[in-house]
């Protein structure tokens, strides 16, 4: 995603999206938003801007100066992070036009959060804000979120020999507190509270990391709360795969990355339950295509995108996979479908100005 803008020498902030050329500019006085989650803005891409003035002031910042700005990005709209992508983006611009330096860059992460929790209604993580500011070309970033730790992983040898192929499948996804995320995030925190109860230290599901304590858990606790314990056995093997799938990053065993993904794809589904028709069309499409090693949703779930990890050579042939197989499986989506091929690059970041 791309902004270019300057500062405009008043106090109001103007932008037009290439994104969604019909919204016109969105144009607003700093310091003079709507109220937090209010129906005014519920639908348009403004709500972001005005969030972010609106957590920016009441965290203490002063603004002054507006911005003139334009914006456009090919990420897609469901599972892709462009709403955390945009809110890093105009917070650093922002920040920039007004003179205010942030030394450590989990303040940037915190107030984009903020705008989404607390200004949109939206209960994210910090997942996606993280990955965003501290990527690092040709790195995997190892983010822990207890102690909000950074490390970096090298992708390693075999990093040549494959691409991560994201499958868009056309659908809108509602935001996050509309979906299914926010469903399960709520079941997960109801059992951390029966667990609790019933005498268990946890601050959360991932807590549990013993073998013997889970399955405990789930003998005393599937038969009353079966979806829940669904919930927990997810996590519990996502952790598993999560530390074995980083050892794999760092020797270089791509082959295991690729099963490690295709494994987490499918608790997603099938205990998680969080995924959706087009997204599992997606994978059942690339699944058997030569080359592929690994496949699974991507994102908050319901609609969105998949992802794919596949043998560089085989990317034309996941391609023309999807472009016969997809359309005639969902054709209300035919004309909307894409497939992006990405690749590791470094976090954002503010350019020298070309003019």
């Amino acid at each position: 995603m791309w902004l270019a803008y300057k500062p405009n020498g008043t106090k109001n902030v103007r932008l037009f999206s290439g994104n969604f050329p019909g919204d016109g500019v969105i144009e607003f006085e700093l310091g003079n938003v709507p109220e937090p989650k209010s129906a005014e803005v519920a639908e348009t891409w403004g709500r972001f801007p005005y969030g972010i003035d609106y957590i920016l002031r009441r965290e203490g910042y002063e603004l002054s100066q507006g911005i003139d700005g334009v914006l456009y990005g090919n990420i897609p709209g469901g599972g892709m992070s462009r709403s955390a992508s945009l809110c890093n983006n105009l917070i650093l611009s922002l920040f920039d036009a007004n003179g205010i330096e942030v030394e450590d860059k989990n303040t940037i992460v915190d107030l984009a959060q903020a705008v989404e929790n607390d200004y949109i209604g939206s209960p994210c993580g910090k997942l996606d804000q993280t990955m965003i500011i501290f990527a690092r070309e040709g790195m995997a970033t190892y983010y822990n979120p207890k102690d909000r730790s950074i490390d970096y992983v090298p992708i390693g040898a075999g990093a040549a020999d494959f691409r991560i192929v994201v499958l868009d499948t056309g659908t809108d996804r509602p935001g996050l507190e509309k979906s299914t995320y926010k469903i399960r995030r709520d079941e997960c925190e109801k059992l951390v509270s029966i667990l609790q109860k019933a005498g268990y230290e946890i601050s959360c599901l991932a807590d549990i990391k013993d073998d013997e304590l889970c399955e405990k858990i789930m003998s005393e606790f599937g038969a009353k709360y079966p979806d829940l314990c669904d919930r927990l056995r997810y996590i519990f093997g996502a952790q598993k795969r999560f530390y074995e799938m980083l050892e794999a990053w760092k020797a270089g065993d791509i082959e295991t990355v690729g099963r490690i993904f295709r494994a987490d794809g499918l608790g997603l589904r099938d205990d998680y339950k969080i995924s959706g028709p087009e997204l599992e069309t997606m994978c059942d499409v690339v699944r058997t295509v030569p080359g592929v090693l690994g496949e699974r949703m991507l994102g908050g779930g319901d609609k969105g995108a998949s992802g794919v990890m596949v043998g560089a050579e085989s990317v034309d042939a996941v391609k023309a996979a999807v472009d016969t197989a997809y359309p005639r499986s969902c054709p209300d989506f035919a004309g909307k479908y894409a497939v992006h091929v990405c690749k590791v690059v470094d976090g954002v970041r503010i350019y020298e100005g070309l003019l």
